[in-house]
């Protein structure tokens, strides 16, 4: 599925590079009330359905106000949580998790209606990885129960940042918002590794752009990789979890390689240990976490606690040396100062030390990637000149690619689910709930009507009031036909004079009667324009049912098209039901 998003993803970034956020529907709603833990594992019956699903147990289960890491694990690896869904009007609900420690099954009721991660016959598997999840709720799930089933050797165990319930459309939406800044300072850390490797080959002093390349190189690659939106691209969230890891790991590697050029006089030899040994963390952690021997989840703890070691070295090792540094080295300090409590505080929120919110270490990297290309073009004058241009040039490039983008944001918008004019929703809408509204009606076999609607001798209207006043007519029978049909009905303008109403539940004789009473309505009405009464308006209709006419609910647009072109045939202001000629 996601790969078909593709597309539209990445004009939605480049909308939001160019300085239009999108925001999510107010239909958002986080679920911060209601949960419940109980530790183990349930038992299942004979058809593999979890008894707990099934049972109350008031005693067992306990009110937590998060889901994640409830009192008294005392080396448990399996908890469950649970929580009553709300009522309101949903379209297309899911739910979105930040995150879970380590895999899980969701249970709507005691159907499982989303697994990620393998679970063995002992109910334990192997990490999956850290992505975010999305997961689909019928239409009727209102009071009705979640039930999450996690497993987690891991320090953490359960579900992790955020859990809300969202439109599909407005999820998207969200994940791009919340990673396009991520994303920027990640390809702008890109592109200065690839400078910085660029300008060191035709220097014989090569290891400060190789430290600067190194660095940005890792952080760059740590930030996409992180990022939500990497997700949308490429649905691998263990070959992102082990490339953030990987990049992650190297950080302290490309401090230290540059600390060590720094201090060459000083303290070469411990910098020099120091990228050593994290170097040689790298290449085994993720050497025995491919060959299957530990998970990769497992990497993060020691290394976290080996990070803050180096971390404190590093920084004593420059208090000591402060004075010797000149002004544009302390830049690049107090930058990496930054950078470094950023990373930090990451950890702390990681490991359950700090409440969850998103850290910025992106303006962390961002930050001390401009330091340290501050400090080597101060260096290397000619260097320093070379940049500048390709400063300039990458403005004038953003420059443009503004110009494009809000070019393309005024399409975006052109795929809007809303008709300007009469309020309705559109083809495109109409499109997707079709067929939701046909496979609801297969799966619960309710009967499904549809009714085409096109106003009489609309051109001949237009012609002798004008667009203007047919604009005006047009807004009105739109807003006739939304108060005429119920609440359940969707009424879409197709385009020009052509609407249709989607009537779930509705029979064909139940469509006409409804008809009839719009038809009555509209020769009634006494349309106006700028003061001017106008001349009064007909309809025609064309009314198909499933399944009364045909096997398929597709194929109901096409049917009550040929119904309406009937009525048409037949002399206008009638309604025509399908009938096999």
């Amino acid at each position: 599925m996601r790969s078909t998003l593709i597309p539209v993803v990445w004009a939605l970034l480049l909308s939001l590079l160019a300085g239009s956020p999108l925001q999510a529907d107010s239909s958002t709603l986080p679920l911060e009330t209601g949960w419940q833990y109980r530790w183990g594992d349930s038992p299942f019956d004979d058809d593999a359905t979890p008894l707990w699903t099934r049972q109350e147990a008031p005693t067992e289960w306990h009110p937590i106000a998060f889901p994640s890491n409830p009192p008294g694990r005392e080396g448990r690896h399996h908890v469950w949580f649970r929580i009553p869904l709300p009522d309101g009007g949903w379209r297309d609900p899911v739910l979105y998790i930040y995150s879970v420690d380590l895999i899980v099954q969701v249970y709507l009721g005691s159907e499982l209606i989303y697994q990620y991660g393998h679970f063995d016959e002992r109910g334990e598997g192997r990490f999956a990885g850290w992505p975010w999840h999305m997961i689909e709720l019928p239409e009727r799930f209102a009071g009705q129960r979640l039930h999450f089933r996690v497993f987690s050797d891991y320090t953490d165990i359960g579900l992790w940042g955020e859990v809300k319930l969202m439109e599909r459309p407005d999820l998207i939406l969200y994940i791009l918002e919340r990673s396009a800044q991520a994303l920027v300072v990640s390809g702008f850390s890109l592109l200065i590794a690839l400078l910085a490797f660029i300008l060191a080959v035709p220097h014989a002093n090569r290891r400060s752009f190789a430290g600067i390349g190194l660095f940005s190189l890792a952080s760059g690659m740590m930030i996409l990789a992180e990022s939500q939106a990497s997700q949308l691209l490429l649905e691998q969230p263990l070959l992102w979890d082990t490339l953030a890891a990987g990049a992650y790991f190297m950080l302290p590697v490309a401090m230290a390689l540059l600390l060590e050029h720094w201090f060459a006089r000083q303290q070469p030899l411990l910098m020099r240990r120091l990228w050593q040994g994290h170097l040689l963390y790298v290449v085994v952690a993720l050497g025995l976490s491919a060959a299957g021997v530990i998970n990769l989840s497992s990497t993060y703890p020691p290394f976290d606690a080996l990070l803050l070691i180096s971390l404190t070295i590093m920084f004593v090792a420059i208090v000591i040396q402060w004075r010797t540094l000149v002004p544009e080295q302390k830049v690049i300090i107090a930058a990496y100062a930054l950078f470094g409590l950023l990373l930090i505080a990451d950890m702390a929120v990681a490991h359950g030390l700090l409440p969850w919110q998103r850290i910025p270490v992106s303006l962390g990297a961002l930050a001390f990637s401009l330091a340290l290309v501050a400090i080597s073009v101060a260096d290397y004058s000619r260097t320093q000149r070379e940049i500048r241009r390709l400063n300039r040039d990458l403005q004038q490039e953003v420059a443009a690619r503004t110009r494009e983008l809000e070019g393309m944001v005024d399409r975006l918008r052109e795929f809007s689910y809303q008709d300007p004019l009469t309020g309705l929703k559109n083809r495109r809408h109409f499109d997707e709930i079709l067929a939701h509204e046909a496979a609801t009606a297969r799966r619960h076999d309710t009967p499904l009507a549809l009714v085409m609607v096109d106003i009489d001798h609309f051109k001949r209207f237009n012609d002798q009031h004008g667009h203007e006043a047919g604009d005006a007519v047009l807004a009105t029978v739109g807003a006739l036909l939304r108060e005429h049909f119920r609440d359940a009905d969707v009424v879409c303008r197709l385009g020009g004079e052509e609407f249709v109403v989607i009537m779930p539940g509705a029979s064909a004789a139940m469509a006409e009667a409804r008809i009839r009473g719009l038809l009555h309505g509209i020769r009634e009405c006494r349309f106006r324009h700028r003061d001017t009464e106008l001349d009064g308006i007909t309809l025609s209709c064309g009314i198909a049912a499933w399944p009364e006419h045909t096997g398929d609910p597709l194929a109901l647009t096409r049917l009550a098209d040929e119904a309406l072109y009937r009525a048409k045939h037949r002399g206008r202001d009638r309604s025509e039901i399908y009938a096999v000629s």
